[in-house]
């Protein structure tokens, strides 16, 4: 079942656990721009969407809300309408007045990010609270009087430097962010309250929010949830990473309302977000007091060829077909895995394993499910055996298998397996990256094992491309995007494009393409290069956390970056 929380009243709209989950998407054109945000807008609602979020930087886009809501109201469009702030408490206390909902950040409602180093006693923090406070009440005030629900949203980009000083940039510093503000919102009385922990990395994303819940239920709180991993960037790669992160959350029960930010015209992630909730299947959620809620933990296993230890993980197939130059590690065919020349047998059942007078003395693959494993024979099992977990097991079968073997102190490695039937390339791309996602973001399974008689020409492509967005195994250029909004001073979809065509011969590095420096420094902080809109038609580079070049005319910049790049050693020539 779904995580109990109170109801939030957006409008003529309730969230909370006692209705459906909610989508939602953000426009991407200037809050002044009347037409182009109803129009948008009104393409989100059509599509499915049950929310719309805008930006309002200053105080000018947040009295523009109004123009906007009086149209869409009277072309018959009654969807609740969010404002997003982010510096400027006057702009949120404006939009208050008039949206439906205002999202904050806490990382910057207040403080301003200077990235510096400093120690903070608990009387100077104290005094930060306060002044905190000193803020915020004014913009609950008003949220209270005009019946205005308010997203406390923390982006793992732009924690504040105090937090950063005393929690690190961490999911735990995400957690504390967002705590100092719902603390304040319960001291005067207000419960309208939905909280977001967004990262572009699903790892820090899915540990953030459960976190968050454990902390809010140590005090008592229960509000509700909007998930959302963001910069996930476009195509399938956007939608994996997504779908990792949000349904890993949604399976466990977690999260209210959702969106999947892609870097493409907004009402395509209404889809995508519909096949996310479609896929859910709510299994027993990890408790409270489990280690694996603050921090990724991967399992210990014995090493059997490139398979467990601290190999990566590896792709069986059915298939040879290449992605990226990469075919499958393993490849199936007639109850034998091949590797390296070499052939290995595959036991569809531990009992015609035992049967069998024809075990390797290297490898042998041996099928399981949760009703095997309940057999105490399985603690006695060779050391050159690897299980292979069919898919007819849900999430809480494979907590509990995993549980009995670190009991039994069993380290074979395992891999995952599932056949899927689906026409839809998205749908598979969806339900296979939760499948798959919610046990390797845990640290479990040593491998994937992907079979699909429809598309077996790109069931090679969705395996990798499950692994990199997990960043288990980083096989090709990582990139990480925004979905572009009323703040973004140049076209993100036509940059992203660009760069990626420039550097996707990369394949080890992570490059960042963000819209403005909100998030941007912080959200890449684990890029190797990051393209950072710092002004209207001017880009920063980065290199890391370093600030490069600053001010590049939009028109040179991917030039530049790829110079940026050429400088530091990391550029090869693309293969013809």
């Amino acid at each position: 079942m779904r995580r109990k929380t109170v109801n939030v009243q957006v409008g003529d709209m309730m969230i909370g656990s006692d209705y459906p989950i909610r989508t939602q998407s953000m426009t991407t054109v200037s809050t002044l721009d009347t037409d182009a945000s109803v129009d948008q807008a009104i393409r989100i609602i059509n599509a499915g969407g049950e929310i719309v979020r805008f930006t309002a930087p200053n105080i000018k886009e947040a009295e523009n809300l109004e123009n906007i809501k009086s149209i869409l109201r009277k072309k018959g469009y009654n969807a609740p309408l969010v404002a997003d702030i982010h510096f400027t408490p006057n702009a949120a206390i404006t939009a208050a007045k008039i949206v439906e909902k205002v999202r904050i950040n806490p990382g910057n409602y207040v403080d301003r990010k200077k990235f510096e180093i400093k120690e903070y006693d608990d009387k100077t923090y104290n005094n930060e609270l306060l002044k905190i406070e000193e803020r915020f009440v004014p913009l609950l005030e008003v949220c209270k009087k005009h019946n205005t629900a308010m997203r406390i949203g923390t982006n793992h980009g732009s924690l504040s430097d105090r937090i950063m000083n005393r929690f690190g940039d961490t999911p735990l510093g995400m957690v504390e962010s967002a705590l100092e503000f719902l603390r304040i919102c319960n001291q005067h009385n207000f419960d309208q309250v939905v909280l977001s922990m967004k990262s572009s990395n699903p790892l820090v994303m899915v540990h953030a929010y459960r976190l968050l819940v454990q902390k809010m239920d140590e005090e008592n709180m229960y509000f509700p949830l909007h998930l959302g991993v963001t910069e996930a960037g476009d195509g399938i790669d956007g939608r994996i990473k997504s779908s990792l992160g949000i349904g890993s959350l949604l399976n466990d029960g977690i999260g209210d309302t959702i969106r999947v930010s892609l870097t493409e015209e907004p009402e395509f992630e209404i889809p995508s977000a519909k096949k996310i909730i479609d896929k859910i299947e709510i299994s027993n959620p990890i408790s409270n007091n489990d280690s694996r809620l603050s921090s990724y933990q991967k399992r210990i296993t014995s090493k059997i060829l490139n398979i467990g230890g601290d190999s990566v993980p590896v792709v069986i197939s059915n298939s040879n077909v290449l992605f990226e130059r990469n075919g499958p590690d393993y490849f199936y065919k007639e109850h034998l895995i091949n590797h390296e020349n070499e052939k290995f047998p595959y036991f569809p059942s531990l009992k015609e394993y035992r049967q069998s007078e024809h075990k390797s003395d290297v490898i042998n693959f041996v099928s399981l499910n949760k009703e095997t494993i309940t057999n105490s024979i399985i603690s006695s099992m060779p050391t050159n055996v690897v299980f292979v977990f069919d898919f007819d097991n849900s999430v809480a079968d494979f907590r509990y298998i995993f549980n009995f073997f670190e009991e039994q102190d069993i380290t074979n490695p395992v891999l995952f397996k599932k056949n899927y039937e689906e026409e839809d390339f998205e749908r598979l791309c969806i339900d296979a990256s939760i499948d798959f996602g919610t046990m390797l973001l845990e640290g479990m399974g040593n491998g994937l094992w992907l079979h699909s008689d429809i598309h077996q020409d790109r069931i090679n492509e969705l395996s990798f491309s499950i692994l990199q967005n997990t960043r288990t195994r980083i096989f090709k250029t990582d990139y990480i995007s925004c979905p572009s909004c009323g703040r973004t001073k140049f076209d993100l979809q036509e940059t992203t494009a660009l760069v990626k065509e420039k550097t996707n011969h990369l394949k080890q590095l992570k490059i960042a393409v963000m819209g403005c420096i909100v998030n941007g420094p912080g959200e890449m902080a684990d890029a190797d290069y990051g393209y950072v809109g710092s002004g209207k038609g001017v880009i920063s580079l980065y290199k890391g956390k370093d600030l490069i070049k600053r001010n590049i005319s939009s028109k040179d910049a991917v030039d530049e970056l790829i110079s940026l790049i050429k400088a530091n050693n990391d550029w090869i020539d693309p293969l013809i």
